[in-house]
């Protein structure tokens, strides 16, 4: 006969494993995104859409490529907390096909991330570099080379954009349908996947420079954020079911 003992042991170790998971889930989610958006700070920023500006500033960015490198490395751990994420769900059970869609649209999700920091990491800089070096009728060339990968870059950011949104928007309809944390943060987490799609969406009529883009783009940064913080808090506060067992 197995004793009550033995049957609440798996549990217990089921539930350890969700605090840290949750914990691991929110640092790797703050500080991807963080370490992002210090990098972010060093870019070179101002009319994106007036190429002919944009591009001699990013034709004068020596750090060009580490700040999209650094980049590519601060998303990829973020994305890397999701599937730390999907760890939880999967412990849980109860939306096994729904959690697996997730983390497919997240592994999609970094595929498209690392295409869009070659294009705009790297090939946009040789691109930009070339025009400036250029002179006479080759200028005007490879200003047209320069524009070309730009808008390859606009392309690949909108489809990111829209699967990054499709990716939060499903973590968080399967936080709500099993409740592995607070059902508002599954909430949030669908707010700020509908807000990054609406960013693509838009990039994808707009380009890189819009007021939708800044509205919506500050709100999903703070969306995030509260995820993460929820994650880690609620991975902290989750009661430790062997010493709840010892009371």
């Amino acid at each position: 006969m197995t004793s009550p003992r033995a049957t609440a042991e798996p549990r217990a170790n089921e539930l350890v494993s969700e605090r840290s998971t949750l914990r691991l889930t929110g640092v790797l989610l703050l500080g991807g995104f963080l370490l992002t958006i210090v990098a972010t700070l060093f870019h070179p920023a101002g009319h994106e859409d007036d190429h002919r500006a944009i591009f001699t500033k990013y034709a004068d960015s020596d750090a060009w490529v580490t700040i999209h490198l650094v980049q590519f490395i601060g998303v990829l751990i973020a994305l890397a907390g999701l599937l730390v994420l999907y760890r939880t769900l999967q412990l849980r059970g109860e939306v096994p096909l729904l959690a697996r869609f997730a983390a497919g649209a997240t592994i999609v999700t970094a595929g498209t991330w690392a295409v869009l920091q070659a294009v705009d990491g790297v090939a946009l800089k040789q691109a930009v570099d070339a025009w400036a070096d250029a002179s006479g009728a080759q200028r005007a060339i490879r200003f047209a080379d320069a524009e070309t990968v730009r808008w390859l870059e606009w392309g690949v950011q909108s489809y990111f954009r829209v699967l990054l949104g499709l990716t939060f928007v499903l973590f968080g309809a399967a936080i709500v349908a099993t409740r592995v944390v607070a059902g508002w943060l599954g909430w949030v987490a669908v707010l700020a996947g509908l807000l990054t799609a609406a960013i693509g969406i838009d990039v994808g009529y707009s380009g890189l420079e819009s007021h939708v883009q800044d509205l919506a783009g500050i709100a999903f940064l703070l969306a995030v954020l509260v995820f993460a913080v929820g994650m880690f808090v609620t991975g902290l506060r989750r009661r430790d079911p062997v010493a709840a067992a010892q009371r």
